[in-house]
């Protein structure tokens, strides 16, 4: 076990939906303690969202409120302890700024360790999957090209809904269906025939069906990725 090393305190806006917000768990768990040894376990705070309130919201495009919420979510983990915050979903990060804004706390953005790899293996032109509000609006592909520099790719019309069909019908409610990986193996062949040299599961549930060998190019799983960039800024050496 190290020795001479303390934790800063994770804050996890959850809940979006609870079964990434567990694979976070479980992911910055594991990283800290293979990093520290021991019984060595992360120092972490949880706001857990009831899904199916902010899914309402989202669909029904009524962003404003869907940001107060999540103001208030990072609020109570500032208030509660927390020395940073990790929002647990792709998505909401259409409202990172104005969280950013609301708290005086850093904000840890899931775009930046899945681009940092993605730079550091040489790669430049990527395509991107998640929910059809990340793969339509710029928050998310936008900074991706701004900030770092990459190429975006993002499916046709057709393939855009039927990856978010998957990933609000089956995957947030615990279904992992075998006709479903199909359909994303097809999705991600069509992106490397148009050039894709990686593709970025960039929602955080897709982790739950796709694996490696179910593409030809790297994949950059940004669940995995934010997680363990979490585990990077917590761990401080004393």
């Amino acid at each position: 076990m190290e020795s001479g090393v303390s934790q800063k305190v994770i804050g996890l806006i959850g809940g979006l939906s609870w079964e990434s917000s567990a694979e976070y768990y479980r992911i910055i768990n594991q990283t800290v303690r293979a990093r520290l040894g021991g019984l060595r376990s992360a120092r972490c705070l949880m706001w857990s969202f009831d899904f199916g309130e902010i899914e309402a919201l989202q669909h029904a495009g009524r962003w404003d409120e869907a940001t107060a919420e999540m103001v208030a979510a990072a609020q109570r983990l500032e208030r509660g302890g927390a020395d940073f915050i990790v929002i647990c979903t792709n998505t909401m990060h259409r409202m990172a700024d104005q969280v950013q804004a609301a708290i005086g706390l850093p904000l840890l953005h899931i775009a930046d360790p899945t681009a940092k790899r993605i730079r550091s293996a040489g790669l430049r032109k990527v395509g991107l999957l998640g929910t059809a509000f990340t793969m339509e609006h710029d928050f998310y592909k936008g900074r991706l090209m701004h900030r770092h520099g990459l190429e975006v790719l993002v499916p046709g019309d057709e393939d855009r809904a039927r990856v978010h069909r998957v990933i609000y019908e089956e995957l947030v409610q615990g279904r992992v269906e075998p006709s479903s990986r199909q359909a994303f193996r097809e999705v991600i062949a069509r992106l490397v025939e148009h050039g894709a040299e990686a593709v970025i599961l960039g929602c955080t549930e897709i982790m739950l069906l796709v694996r490696p060998e179910d593409s030809t190019v790297p994949l950059f799983d940004t669940t995995a990725l934010h997680a363990e960039a979490a585990v990077d800024l917590a761990i401080v050496g004393t």
